[in-house]
């Protein structure tokens, strides 16, 4: 018998990336994808995040869930009373419920979170993709764009497109929040994927795809994109984080939201002047707001840490 007749199977190499049948007792190659999901199920902190995140989730889309108080029933003669089983955290200064307007101001939080990290993603996606791969002037013309806002202070320019966007004392202000807050934030993104796509445009499988024939729009969109995309994608997580936390320094200032409005940034302003007579009303949203931020923000870093290939 020759010496390769006598090889057997078992000790045949697996070519690599092609799937390999459970009978010849190998696994199937794991993707990047693969590999931090399995990451992330043995990370306690991703769990403890995305457990945070679901619950603020469910209270600001359906907040009867968790209570069947109406948050704008107030009576002041219950002012300042304390926890009881019709109010577990007691009432505010003008005899409201706080643990309902605690539940129903995640909505306005969220929302607002949700549609200005829609915005700067959608801006910061346009021209990082657009300065990564045209390079030359139009990164150069792009880049100073982006280090333009960043020398901008953020709380000031937000305070000052705030007060412009929401003129109208009847106005609640959600979009001129909404929206200042989706203009001045978009600049890390725009980096971050201006960044990956550089590195993405070098790669192999992009330069056999552009011999192919294929346009500056098809390689943008379905071979650069989706491998560009992961370190954007964290960004935009922490974002929304940080998009709340500014959406109630804005209102706790007076230039978010207004009027009947009920959001944790209205409920820490409004209960500020009372927290020597009692700090319940202050501390209970601050403590739904500081948790939403921190479960984002440790969120975005778990799923960071578990698609970047250097901290494996």
């Amino acid at each position: 018998m020759s010496n390769i007749e006598s090889v057997t199977q078992a000790e045949v190499p697996t070519a690599v990336g092609v799937p390999v049948s459970p009978e010849s007792g190998h696994e199937k190659p794991r993707s990047l994808t693969g590999d931090a999901w399995e990451d992330l199920r043995r990370n306690w902190i991703f769990w403890t995040a995305a457990v945070l995140v679901v619950l603020v989730v469910l209270m600001s889309a359906v907040p009867g869930l968790f209570t069947s108080t109406d948050p704008g029933s107030c009576a002041l003669a219950r002012q300042h009373q304390g926890p009881s089983g019709a109010a577990l955290f007691g009432y505010d200064f003008q005899g409201c419920d706080v643990y309902a307007r605690t539940i129903y101001g995640a909505r306005n939080s969220v929302l607002i979170s949700l549609i200005a990290t829609t915005i700067a993603g959608l801006i910061g996606l346009i021209v990082g993709m657009a300065a990564g791969y045209f390079g030359g002037w139009v990164d150069a013309l792009l880049a100073r764009g982006i280090d333009i806002v960043l020398g901008i202070p953020t709380l000031l320019a937000a305070i000052v497109l705030a007060r412009r966007l929401s003129s109208d004392p009847n106005d609640s202000g959600f979009w001129a929040v909404a929206l200042t807050l989706g203009f001045i934030t978009w600049t890390t993104g725009a980096r971050i994927m201006r960044s990956s796509v550089i590195s993405a445009k070098s790669q192999d499988y992009v330069a056999a795809a552009r011999m192919l024939g294929a346009g500056p729009g098809r390689l943008m969109i379905r071979h650069i994109l989706p491998n560009a995309s992961a370190p954007f994608v964290v960004v935009l997580t922490i974002l929304l984080g940080v998009n709340i936390a500014t959406e109630a320094t804005l209102t706790f200032l007076g230039v978010g939201l207004k009027g009947d409005a009920i959001s944790w940034g209205i409920a820490i302003s409004e209960s500020a002047p009372y927290v020597t007579e009692t700090a319940r009303p202050l501390v209970w949203p601050s403590v739904f707001l500081a948790l939403t931020v921190l479960a984002f923000i440790m969120l975005g870093d778990a799923i960071r840490d578990a698609f970047d290939p250097r901290l494996r």
